[in-house]
């Protein structure tokens, strides 16, 4: 339903986003998952039509987002719930939208019961809060009943009460068959409401697949007195590692070929002292999260143990943590979007 096939994008000299591709099918919620900077907007705009790709190509329902006849009545949208009209009300706002949509005008009232926004639709935009203008952005994504929604972080300014109702809302809508492409950095929420995932950092893909899946790597954590002699140690064994903010060695299993067993014969040859040797708990997705991006951000150099790096030369099948972002600014790249947009359509 949603596809983006080698999405690549520049401003100026600067990558924002290099060669991502994803595919969302109907029925399920795909997080979109990165750092705030990764070019998770930037992505989900050229598959909207509203940044011309370098490179790639991204369709909805088939088609790209342009040449639909319809958008509003085959996704719906939600970007930048500050961008609405804030002098117009809730009602009216949703009045107009779906009288864009071609849709009946008695579906706004039942949207903003379901948004929670019936006591307020009479109100300014502008005097909603950050939370209500999330909900009623969501509920301008819903009026033309799409068969796809694509969300960039909605659930910024919700409180806990509107977190849960959100995750309701789109489970809801994905068991009807829905298609849903949210974008987020709240780990938490992720992992509450998606049953598949991308993670991009620097502007890569460094990990995408069904979340169980990618939850169920298996990985060991090792720590050591002397990390600079294991971390040596195990590029020398070509065993693929990531090193944690605390010292501690990620080390993935690479399909059983490396176990405790192994590691704790290897710190014995070296004659190095492991003080922890231990499989990581499952299903924590900030484990992976970090996992993934610490690695996609490193280099190979001998002095950058102590700061988080990816070394070696095994992996995961499901998770690729040696693509290392070509820009070291790479992260800024949503950032110079915004600040270069202007010179790019003066050009």
């Amino acid at each position: 339903m949603i596809t983006a096939t080698a999405l690549s994008k520049s401003y100026n000299t600067t990558p924002v986003v290099s060669n991502v591709s994803l595919h969302c099918e109907p029925g399920t919620v795909t997080g979109f998952l990165g750092a705030n900077g990764a070019g998770k907007s930037t992505t989900l705009k050229m598959i909207l039509g509203l940044v011309r790709p370098d490179q790639g190509t991204a369709t909805v329902d088939g088609r790209p987002f342009v040449e639909l006849p319809n958008p509003g009545q085959i996704v719906g949208t939600l970007l930048d719930a500050s961008a609405m009209h804030a002098g117009r009300s809730g009602r009216s706002t949703l009045m107009i939208a779906s009288q864009m949509c071609g849709v009946s005008q008695g579906r706004v009232d039942y949207l903003l019961d379901l948004v929670g926004l019936a006591d307020a639709a009479d109100k300014r935009v502008g005097q909603y809060s950050l939370g209500m203008r999330q909900r009623l952005g969501i509920a301008q994504a819903l009026v033309g009943e799409p068969a796809a929604l694509i969300l960039d972080e909605p659930a910024n300014g919700l409180d806990p009460e509107g977190i849960a109702w959100m995750r309701t809302l789109l489970r809801d809508f994905a068991d009807d068959g829905g298609t849903v492409l949210l974008s987020s950095h709240l780990l938490a929420e992720v992992h509450a409401t998606a049953d598949h995932l991308v993670v991009i950092s620097g502007g890569t893909v460094v990990a995408a697949g069904r979340l169980d899946e990618l939850l169920a790597s298996s990985t060991i954590i090792v720590a050591s007195l002397d990390p600079l002699a294991f971390a040596e140690a195990l590029m020398t064994a070509g065993i693929h590692y990531v090193t944690g903010p605390d010292g501690a060695f990620t080390v993935d299993t690479a399909g059983g070929h490396v176990t405790t067993e192994v590691l704790a014969q290897l710190a014995h040859d070296h004659q190095v002292l492991l003080t922890e040797l231990r499989h990581s708990k499952s299903n924590e997705l900030e484990d992976l999260f970090f996992s993934v991006t610490t690695a996609s951000n490193s280099t190979t150099s001998g002095a950058d143990v102590a700061a988080g790096t990816d070394h070696g030369a095994t992996g995961g099948p499901r998770v690729d943590p040696t693509r290392v972002a070509s820009n070291p600014h790479a992260d800024l790249g949503v950032e110079a979007a915004r600040e270069t947009s202007s010179k790019d359509a003066a050009a």
